[in-house]
């Protein structure tokens, strides 16, 4: 198995186009031809993570967290950066990230650290400018093997239900040139032709392989169709994570309840309010961007991490806001990447790491 096929897996779960303009997730390091001998899951990349791969023979290293965020001058071991890329290449391990993409993903980072907690819910925040439309114009007997390749291509899916489009039937008129190669019709004679219109949704970053599908099964030498930039939320892909308890509790027990849950042994947190809580927030890693949506949607309690000293004034008195780590937010991801890539291939070990990556203590 190639290294491109692991990568190739991965982003079918977060696709790279998913990623924040900031973020630089996707293949960091290696050949993507390389035969895969083994995969090391981690949340963090760092030389001991890089050590702990080779010693378990694992020649690939995919964590949530890229240890090239910024451009490298120059690589000559002055920082842990480049010496954990050094050593990667020196020993041939691939280095892989899935970051702010597998965020925003369908069962991403917020859906697990909600798992952890029992809670059901939704994306708190879906995703904007992530879905196009594409309308095009089949005859009436080859619509189904046409409608039929687009879905296979990504096309027309919508929640929980797949292979959705919108037909409507009309007649299509036009004359080929001498040079043209009709299927209906003759040069330079002027053709009606029964028709479909078809309309379907798709994700913005499938547009080149759902255009590939249409014109590969579609009869025309010339295809009619049209895409559109939608304005619609992706209520499946997108930041964060909303949902409710199974009951209401205190302040104080959810402190206890969220601490038990994810065997923390601190949090840092707004005032107790003295409203019972039900409805909670959360987002995976560094999520304050995300407190003014939560309180909108009327959160009683706002879980993430990295919160800074001024940001837990905007809890207000009207949502209790929880800083339960970096780490200790994200690091179930390592569990869910860990079962997703074990289900695909089962012929090279998948290990999760065993390294501490974690770099904050607590006295």
């Amino acid at each position: 198995m190639k290294l491109a096929d692991v990568c190739r897996s991965m982003e079918e779960w977060a696709p790279l186009a998913w990623q924040e303009s900031y973020d630089n997730a996707g293949l960091l390091v290696g050949d993507p031809t390389m035969e895969v001998k083994g995969v090391l899951i981690s949340l963090d990349c760092t030389e001991e993570v890089v050590e702990e791969a080779i010693q378990k023979d694992c020649n690939v290293i995919i964590s949530h967290h890229p240890i090239v965020f910024k451009g490298l001058k120059s690589l000559t071991g002055k920082n842990y950066v480049e010496r954990t890329v050094i050593k990667a290449i020196q020993h041939s391990v691939a280095l892989y990230a899935s970051h702010t993409n597998l965020d925003h993903a369908p069962k991403g980072v917020s859906y697990h650290l909600a798992q952890k907690l029992g809670l059901a819910g939704k994306v708190l925040l879906p995703a904007e400018n992530a879905l196009k439309q594409i309308s095009y114009y089949v005859p009436v007997e080859n619509q189904e093997s046409v409608r039929e390749a687009l879905h296979a291509a990504g096309a027309g899916n919508i929640g929980e239900y797949s292979a959705c489009s919108f037909a409507s039937e009309g007649i299509g008129r036009f004359t080929p040139s001498n040079e043209a190669n009709p299927v209906i019709g003759q040069r330079s004679i002027a053709t009606d032709v029964k028709e479909v219109k078809v309309d379907m949704i798709f994700p913005t970053h499938l547009e080149s392989t759902i255009l590939h599908a249409l014109k590969k099964a579609h009869p025309y030498e010339e295809v009619a169709y049209f895409i559109h930039s939608l304005s619609n939320r992706w209520n499946e892909v997108g930041a964060g994570f909303i949902g409710e308890l199974d009951k209401a509790m205190s302040g104080e027990d959810f402190i206890q309840w969220v601490k038990k849950s994810l065997d923390l042994t601190a949090i840092r947190h707004t005032p107790i309010l003295s409203k019972k809580i039900k409805k909670v927030a959360l987002c995976g890693g560094a999520g304050s961007f995300l407190i003014a949506e939560a309180k909108r949607q009327g959160a009683d309690a706002f879980l993430t991490g990295d919160l800074k000293y001024h940001e837990f004034f905007d809890g207000e008195n009207s949502c209790m806001l929880c800083d339960i780590g970096h780490y200790e937010s994200e690091v179930m991801i390592k569990d869910a990447i860990h079962t997703y890539l074990s289900n695909i291939f089962s012929n090279f070990a998948v290990l999760k790491s065993e390294t501490l990556t974690n770099p904050v203590r607590y006295a």
